[in-house]
């Protein structure tokens, strides 16, 4: 069952790879919080990558800018290639190199790639690599290799043609048929004795001596040895067994299974035994650790991770996870609802419904859309083609191709309709039409009409947009505070600032201090 929900726009701005250096440098004036001119920067191309990250790419050279915007690291390359706080890992004419952000160099811009993972950097030139521990502050050789890689636990996995390594480990030399890694802590290995785990230090806390294992979630782990079932739980030092068995345990789509002398008795969670009901004829998945139960005397029950969630119950077909005590369900080919007991509120007359939000439910009717309210109450008819969730007392839908805003009383709130409306961060909502985008504020009222080619809501009062080729400053009410004129506007938060680059050049004059910039409207 799938209700058509609406795509979440970010309102932040985040760099990661800097484009091809220009060829010209640009002029900037520096605006404070409040967008008073504080001072000018002449000849220069800056890129913020983050709080504490500022970059020049002015004369073909790359370099790490002061909270001043002065040079004081040369990166000694021509683009950024990523970063990965706090690593900047930067492109030049012989290779990759990488910097701390704080501009101390890790490796020379001579490698031919180098990999990112927390507090380590893999770097490989041709086969060999090397690893910096910034634990430590060391670099080390760990020799060559046909590929190697950081793993999620911190190590590094490698290969060769007859096996993988771990050369971080204290065993650098062991070689092992397979490792897998599956989350931040461990990895799974394989050897000829059979499969164990490996912690973050490269230990082994489960020996491998294991016939079939399987990750299943977190540090939860399903093995099989001989005819023993076993679910784990790793810790640092050790592997903890939580639930042992002969009586086969089977994991099927995402369930875990136990079977005693053939016949279906168990649900199982990752430490142990999660339902034991006599009868139990199928389970199946429903949703996130939900499952239907299905009994030899016709009954059906919803189980969740805390046990029932609705007591099995008598003719019907599909229980559903639900919300706000309402639960959606189906008999006889249709939907409607039912409370925890199993008792029908609102009758099976639907296509199709979604869970309830804020009182209220879509349901299908039809091919098309409506909503209820939690008495069984058409709050609208099926009246439109998509639709999704109320979300502080509005509700997104389309009719007739376009969509609009309405309240719990099913009316319209704008009388406006768009080609899309998409809900973005601090509950406003982006207009577009024609490819041109708007704003709509969380109570409902545009604060702007769809008509430019990028909107971004920056922070609180300070809405960057776009117009062709040029960029400005909206506020709120929609006023101009900075007008749609410079090439770009770069929001430098951790130096609570904001740089508007623009390509003309003048005299060098000291800072402006206390100049109010007077609001524009329209376009």
């Amino acid at each position: 069952m799938k209700i058509k929900i609406y795509w979440i726009f970010p309102l932040y701005l985040t760099f990661t790879i800097l484009p091809a250096i220009p060829a010209n440098s640009q002029t900037y004036e520096v605006y404070d919080h409040n967008l008073r001119l504080k001072s000018r920067i002449e000849f220069d191309h800056i890129s913020i990558l983050g709080e504490t990250v500022r970059i020049s790419s002015a004369n073909n050279e790359l370099k790490l800018l002061s909270k001043e915007y002065k040079p004081f690291v040369d990166l000694k390359a021509l683009t950024v290639h990523n970063y990965d706080q706090p690593w900047i890992v930067v492109q030049g004419p012989q290779g990759k190199g990488a910097f701390h952000e704080y501009g101390e160099e890790i490796f020379a811009p001579e490698y031919d790639q180098i990999e990112v993972f927390y507090t380590r950097l893999l770097a490989r030139k041709g086969n060999q690599f090397w690893v910096y521990d910034h634990s430590t502050r060391k670099t080390t050789a760990i020799g060559t290799f046909q590929e190697a890689k950081l793993a999620l636990n911190g190590q590094v996995i490698a290969k060769n043609p007859d096996g993988y390594y771990l050369p971080l480990s204290d065993n650098p030399q062991k070689i092992y048929d397979e490792l897998q890694e599956v989350n931040g802590n461990f990895l799974i290995s394989k050897e000829s004795s059979g499969y164990g785990l490996i912690n973050r230090q490269g230990d082994y806390i489960l020996e491998p001596i294991i016939d079939h294992m399987v990750y299943l979630e977190g540090d939860y782990f399903y093995a099989l040895d001989g005819n023993q079932y076993m679910l784990v739980r790793c810790l640092e030092e050790r592997a903890d067994i939580k639930y042992t068995s002969y009586h086969k345990i089977t994991l099927e789509d995402g369930m875990l299974l136990e079977y005693i002398h053939g016949k279906l008795r168990r649900v199982m969670d990752n430490e142990g035994i999660l339902l034991d009901q006599v009868g139990m004829e199928k389970v199946t998945h429903v949703g996130d650790k939900h499952y239907n139960v299905f009994l030899r005397d016709n009954k059906t029950g919803l189980l969740g991770q805390k046990g029932w969630e609705v007591q099995p119950v008598l003719e019907v077909d599909l229980i559903l996870p639900g919300s706000e005590g309402l639960f959606p369900a189906k008999k006889s080919g249709k939907f409607g609802f039912i409370d925890n007991s199993g008792n029908w509120i609102i009758g099976n007359q639907y296509e199709e419904v979604g869970t309830f939000k804020e009182g209220i439910a879509a349901f299908r009717q039809d091919e098309k859309w409506g909503f209820i309210n939690n008495q069984g109450t058409e709050i609208t008819g099926a009246d439109y083609e998509q639709v999704s969730f109320f979300h502080k007392g509005k509700a997104i839908v389309k009719q007739e191709g376009k969509h609009l805003l309405i309240g719990k009383d099913g009316k319209p709130i704008l009388e406006k309709t768009y080609d899309r409306i998409s809900l973005a961060a601090d509950n406003y909502y982006i207009s577009e039409n024609e490819d041109k985008f708007g704003l709509i504020s969380p109570e409902g009222k545009e604060i702007v009409e769809p008509k430019f080619q990028e909107l971004r809501r920056e922070d609180l009062n300070k809405i960057l947009v776009r117009l062709g080729n040029k960029y400005g400053i909206l506020d709120e009410n929609g006023d101009y505070v900075l007008p749609v004129y410079y090439k770009s506007i770069v929001f430098d938060s951790g130096n609570n600032q904001i740089l508007a680059e623009d390509d003309y050049q003048f005299a060098p004059v000291d800072p402006i201090e206390n100049i109010n910039i007077k609001k524009k409207k329209g376009a």
